[in-house]
């Protein structure tokens, strides 16, 4: 077995070889670990926004956009009376009726963008249970409350949507009266209005939808009450279930970054192995006299993998560690919310495991052309 400190010397014998193929490693590995990390934080925020005790009143044919969705201003309180096992707190039944629309929006500053305006009145609480208050109140009149990333969807400064602060929306000026979060959901990155407001301003006499959360009740019998009730045109979708067809919408999306990184990373992994075959082209007359010393081919070939995994690997822990200063925890805004890449344990597996597979996978075709001539051909070699 020739010894480590052999592969080691030799790494550092061509330090330009030696940079491509740690530089070339490390952008693999960063363009995956980035890929495996939105996708990762795409699917995470989706299905963490869905309960499934939560079930969704829509209009009928409009299952798969709250936005296109019209319902009746009296299904939510024949909704209310009529579906059994709806939850109840403090007296009230967890239902909200909620209208949902996306349009742009202007801060002070003068930034207009898309924003997910949803407008609520205070049972809206009783069924988004992740939304929590950290600053301010409940919107009035006047008023909106604002997710905690709603500001990254708008592309502006955290301190642009701050308490106290206003924002225009058609005609209107209204101020910030509070920040809420809502972790791991799509709900952080929306506006909240009261809801009549939100209604006055866009001319409609309609609800997007009705929110119930269930406690003894089950999904059937909500399914029972919207068959019984042809007149209202409702059609009933569980929370969770809604956010998995919104998944699937954009699975494309997911596909489509798969596949740029994994073109990118291709050009990089073929320059690499262009470098190698280069590198250990000159080497074959050295390994042919290790193995006339008495070295066999298979010790020659484990000192090339511990060579090759030794720049890998060092790629590996740089495309690491300019993840973490660099994507750790970057907020992405996407059509319907805003989600974080993460560095979390299976993007750090997917970084080191792609890192091992370059450093054994890639050097095959170098090495099986070094070692397969004949010992007296390959001593003859220049």
């Amino acid at each position: 077995m020739l010894p480590f400190t052999y592969a080691v010397r030799n790494l550092f014998r061509d330090p330009s070889r030696l940079l491509q193929t740690v530089g070339g490693a490390g952008l693999v590995v960063f363009l995956l670990m980035t890929a495996a990390a939105f996708n990762e934080g795409m699917s995470s925020v989706l299905s963490g926004s869905g309960s499934p005790k939560n079930v969704i009143l829509l209009g009928t044919g409009s299952e798969e956009s709250l936005e296109r969705s019209e319902v009746h201003l009296e299904a939510e309180d024949i909704a209310a009376t009529s579906v059994k096992g709806i939850e109840q707190k403090l007296g009230r039944a967890a239902v909200s009726g909620e209208i949902t629309y996306q349009a742009p929006v202007e801060t002070e500053s003068g930034v207009k963008e898309q924003a997910i305006l949803r407008g609520v009145l205070e049972d809206a609480l009783l069924v988004h249970r992740a939304v929590e208050l950290e600053t301010g109140n409940f919107p009035g009149p006047g008023q909106v409350m604002v997710g905690r990333l709603a500001h990254r969807k708008l592309g502006v400064a955290e301190e642009e949507l701050a308490t106290g602060r206003s924002i225009r929306f058609g005609d209107a000026t209204l101020t910030v009266s509070g920040i809420f979060a809502a972790p791991g959901t799509v709900l952080e990155s929306e506006i909240w209005f009261d809801r009549n407001d939100l209604a006055t301003l866009t001319q409609r006499d309609t609800l997007s939808a009705v929110y119930l959360r269930l406690d003894q009740g089950k999904w059937e019998d909500v399914n029972v009450f919207t068959l019984q009730r042809n007149d209202l045109e409702l059609t009933a979708i569980r929370e969770d279930r809604y956010y998995e067809k919104l998944a699937a919408f954009y699975q494309p999306i997911q596909v489509m970054t798969w596949l740029t990184a994994g073109l990118v990373a291709a050009g990089a992994l073929f320059g690499g192995l262009n470098t190698l075959y280069a590198a250990f082209a000159s080497r074959i007359r050295e390994l042919a006299t290790l193995q006339s010393i008495g070295f066999t081919r298979v010790a020659i070939f484990l000192s090339l993998v511990q060579e090759s995994l030794l720049a890998t690997l060092t790629g590996t822990l740089l495309a690491l560690l300019v993840g973490y200063f660099w994507i750790d925890g970057t907020a992405v805004p996407f059509s319907i919310g805003t989600f974080h890449l993460d560095l979390s344990p299976a993007v750090i597996l997917t970084g080191v495991a792609v890192g091992i597979l370059l450093g054994i996978i890639g050097i095959l075709p170098p090495v099986w052309r070094t070692l397969s001539p004949a010992l007296p051909k390959a001593l003859r070699s220049q």
